[in-house]
């Protein structure tokens, strides 16, 4: 392998990684369906007291405004400033994951015609860049679902308070931001288990095409 043509390989690499960990978020934040079927499985309107259509309304104003920037609202459950904050804060990491997921593919794109036109060898230490994206990444998040399935409680925390430094208004007090009662933990850990699910099942196709055709 040309020594000029590594760099190409490693940005081939991060891209492919880079995209297939911000897609992997940003299917459980763009598909509405998953919260609905979590609403019913949980029984949230014999729990909170409102209707069905009274939740989803909720969820889906609250979803609007960190997705597209719309009057931030939650239909008739009550909210204060201090949880808009923290939506608008969810909102610059919604963002910012679509910004990653845009600009990744925009590299990919570019890099594989570099590929393609002979500039990126495939394999450099017999391995191409799809095996090395998703070994990393599959290796990566194994070990790290893997210490949150121990205490779950714990890496929630953990999480808001590496994404939401010094700030502490994502604890939020049912009585003023009653939106936390149709926003069980439950459904935030299995958006983080379906993702984690997307990612290594990207993952394994990616090891496994790259084996094919190394064979």
């Amino acid at each position: 392998m040309k020594h000029k043509s590594f760099p190409f390989f490693l940005i081939l690499t991060a891209a492919t990684m880079l995209l297939l960990l911000s897609a992997a978020i940003a299917v459980p934040i763009l598909l509405r369906p998953f919260y609905y079927a979590h609403a019913a499985f949980l029984h949230l309107p014999e729990q909170t007291g409102w209707s069905m259509a009274q939740i989803h309304e909720a969820y889906n104003e609250m979803l609007n405004f960190c997705l597209f920037g719309t009057p931030f609202g939650t239909g008739d459950l009550r909210w204060s400033e201090s949880g808009m904050a923290h939506f608008a804060d969810c909102a610059k990491l919604f963002h910012l994951d679509f910004a990653v997921l845009a600009v990744a593919a925009v590299i990919l794109l570019i890099s594989w015609q570099c590929y393609r036109r002979g500039l990126l060898p495939a394999r450099p230490m017999g391995r191409g860049f799809r095996f090395w994206a998703g070994s990393i990444l599959s290796v990566s998040f194994i070990v790290i679902a893997l210490l949150a399935a121990l205490n779950f409680d714990r890496a929630f925390v953990i999480f808001h308070r590496l994404f939401f430094p010094g700030k502490d208004n994502w604890l939020f007090d049912p009585a003023t931001d009653q939106i936390i009662l149709i926003l069980p933990q439950v459904f935030f850990r299995n958006c983080a288990i379906l993702a984690v699910l997307l990612l290594l099942i990207a993952c394994i196709a990616l090891v496994l095409s790259d084996r094919k055709k190394h064979r």
